[in-house]
């Protein structure tokens, strides 16, 4: 968990999503794309996607907020990233 969390806008981290997600995969993505449907994203690299938006964006990505869902598309992440770096901790 962070205790300090600079202002980001969704743009920057749709943006470094995108640009984590083509270094890894090889593979330009959008932030509509479906990650899983498409193949691109395995379960192991869900799992190093999850570790990658943690460190990143210094949120805690736990419990009800680790499904499918929230990592279906770069914009379902982004949507994610904001909504707990506002509530950041409650």
């Amino acid at each position: 968990m962070s205790t300090s969390t600079a202002p980001i806008e969704a743009h920057e981290i749709s943006n470094n999503l995108v640009e984590f997600i083509a270094r890894q995969t090889k593979k330009t993505v959008t932030a509509e794309v479906d990650l899983f449907g498409t193949g691109l994203v395995s379960s192991l690299f869900a799992m190093q996607l999850v570790a990658y938006v943690e460190s990143t964006f210094g949120v805690a990505v736990q419990g009800p907020d680790l499904k499918l869902a929230n990592f279906r598309s770069v914009a379902a992440i982004t949507e994610l990233v904001l909504r707990l770096r506002e509530g950041n901790g409650g």
